[in-house]
C-alpha cells in the first residue's frame, strides 16, 4: 500500500466501527460485495439497533447481516433486486424488497435517500493510488458523494481494469477507510444446458439480428444461447452495450464475431455496467482491459446513449405475458423472484435506436411439479403479480414458435399475434377470451 495512506488503512474489525445506530449503509450490486465487512459488521450484532442495510443481485451463498439476525433486531436489509440468497430470505419474509429502474438509481440517491457509510468493493491499487471498480461500477459515484463515510474493501481477487478514461477509476483519496483482508474466490456462473424449447427460440431471434448489430444480452440460457449460435453464424462485427458482461459476450469474441467496429458509440470496446460469469471471463478483463468501456449505471442504462447506436438489440427474459404484450419479469403473483432491473432502460434503447429491436424470450409454457402444463401466454397478468414491462414498450416476443413483432398493433392484433406464439394447447382458449375482450 502506498505510504501516504497507511493512516487510512484498517481491518475489517476495525473498519466496522464507522457504522453507528439507525445508520443507512450501503454495500452495492452483483459481484460487488464487501464480503469482509459484511462478515464483520455481523460479528457486531449485539452491539447494533436499527442498523439498515441496501444491496442487491447478490451473488455469494450468504449474506451474514442477514443470517445473523432472524429477527430483524439488529440489522434490516433492504434490496433492490433478489437474487438466490435474498430471494429465499423474502421468502421468509426476512428482508425487505425495494422496486426501482437501475438507470434511475442514481438520482434516487441523489435526491431522496440517505447514505451514512458506503463500502465499496474495489481493487488493488496502482503507484498513484487508483482503483479499479472490479466487477461493479454500478451508481457507486453518486452514492459516494452522498456518504458521510466512504469505505474502500480492496478485494485483491477484484480485475483491475479501470476504463481507458478512468470510467472505471476510483482514488485512495476518496476513501475514508481503506479496508484489507483475505479474499475468497470470485464468485462465479454459468448456465444450465438449453432445452430443445430454449435452442427454437434462439434460432428464432438469431434469424432477425442484423450484421454488425450491438447487444445487450441479459442473464440466462436464453440469451447465452443466442450467442452461441450467432458465435456459429455468419453474421459479423457484433457489438457489446450491456448491463450485465457475461460469458455469452466472452463466446463470441472467441469466435472472432466481438469487434464493436460498427458501434457508433465507445467504437471497438465493449460497455458494460457489472460483470457476472467465470473465472475466464474476469481473467479476459483482467488481460485485455483496452477491449471494454465499463461505466456508471447512469451511462450505460441510459437510452439516449443507446439511441446512438444504431442496429441496437436488447434481449431480455420474462415469466408471464398476457396478450396485450404487458410483461411480468419478476414475481409469481405477490412472490418476488428477482427486480426489473435494467430491462425497460434496454427496452427503451432499443425502441430509440435506428434500426434496434428489443426481444423478450420466454418459453410458451412450463410444467409443473405434478406434471401439468400451464401457459406462460395469458390472457390477462394475475393479479399481485408486477407489471415489469408496460404493453406499448414490448416490441417483440419470441418463443419456441415464432416472434411476435407488436409494435404499431391494435389491442386485437397483437392479441391474434401473441396467440400465434402461444402453445397450441391453450389457443382456442386465448382465442375466445381475446374475442370477447378485444372484438
Amino acid at each position: 500500500m502506498l505510504e501516504k495512506y497507511r493512516n487510512k488503512i484498517m481491518t475489517p474489525a476495525e473498519a466496522v466501527k464507522v457504522v453507528k445506530n439507525g445508520d443507512w449503509v450501503d454495500f452495492g450490486f452483483g459481484n460487488g460485495f464487501p464480503e469482509l465487512f459484511d462478515e464483520a459488521l455481523a460479528a457486531r450484532r449485539d452491539e447494533l439497533t436499527d442498523v439498515k442495510i441496501r444491496g442487491g443481485l447478490v451473488y455469494r451463498p450468504v449474506i451474514h447481516t442477514v443470517d445473523c439476525d432472524p429477527e430483524m433486531k439488529h440489522f434490516h436489509y433492504y434490496s433492490w433486486h433478489l437474487g438466490a440468497y435474498e430471494r429465499k430470505m423474502f421468502t421468509q419474509k426476512r428482508l425487505s424488497f425495494v422496486p426501482m429502474m437501475l438507470r434511475l438509481l442514481p438520482e434516487m440517491y441523489r435526491d431522496y435517500l440517505k447514505v451514512d457509510v458506503a463500502v465499496i468493493p474495489v481493487s488493488k491499487p496502482d503507484e498513484n493510488g487508483y482503483c479499479g471498480l472490479g466487477l461493479a461500477s454500478y451508481g457507486w459515484r453518486a452514492i459516494m458523494k452522498k456518504a458521510r463515510t466512504v469505505v474502500f474493501e480492496i478485494n485483491e481477487n477484484m480485475p483491475t481494469l479501470q476504463g481507458v478514461d478512468g470510467s472505471h477509476r476510483v482514488s485512495l483519496d476518496e476513501a475514508d477507510v481503506i479496508m484489507e483482508g483475505e479474499h475468497g474466490p470470485l464468485c462465479t456462473s454459468g448456465y444450465r444446458t438449453p432445452s430443445e424449447a430454449d435452442l427454437q427460440i434462439a434460432r428464432n431471434v438469431v434469424a432477425e439480428i442484423p450484421n454488425g448489430a450491438t447487444l445487450s444480452l441479459g442473464v440466462g440460457t436464453i440469451p447465452f444461447t443466442i450467442a452461441q449460435l450467432l458465435a456459429k453464424s455468419d453474421k459479423q462485427d457484433l457489438g457489446c452495450h450491456t448491463g450485465t458482461i457475461s460469458d455469452a459476450f466472452l463466446a463470441l469474441y472467441k469466435a472472432g464475431k466481438l469487434t464493436n467496429a460498427k458501434k457508433e458509440v465507445q467504437t471497438g470496446r465493449s460497455t458494460w455496467n457489472l460483470a457476472s460469469g467465470s473465472q475466464e471471463l474476469y481473467d479476459w478483463l483482467q488481460e485485455h482491459p483496452d477491449l471494454f468501456y465499463p461505466a456508471d449505471v447512469e451511462y450505460v442504462h441510459n437510452p439516449r446513449v443507446m439511441e446512438k447506436i444504431s442496429n441496437y438489440i436488447s434481449i431480455n427474459g420474462g415469466v408471464q405475458l398476457d396478450l396485450m404484450g404487458q410483461e411480468n419479469a419478476e414475481s409469481v403473483g405477490t412472490r418476488q423472484l428477482s427486480g426489473v432491473g435494467g430491462q425497460l432502460d434496454f427496452l427503451e434503447g432499443a425502441f430509440l435506436s435506428r434500426g434496434g429491436a428489443g426481444y423478450i424470450c420466454i418459453e410458451s409454457s412450463r410444467v409443473d411439479k405434478k406434471g401439468v402444463r400451464h401457459s406462460n401466454i395469458l390472457p390477462a397478468i394475475p393479479a399481485g403479480s408486477a407489471i415489469s414491462g408496460p404493453r406499448a414498450l414490448i416490441q417483440n416476443v419470441a418463443t419456441e414458435y415464432g416472434v411476435a413483432h407488436l409494435t404499431g398493433l391494435s389491442l386485437k392484433e397483437r392479441a391474434k399475434a401473441m396467440i400465434a406464439v402461444a402453445h397450441p394447447d391453450f389457443r382456442a382458449e386465448l382465442t375466445e377470451y381475446a374475442e370477447k375482450t378485444f372484438g
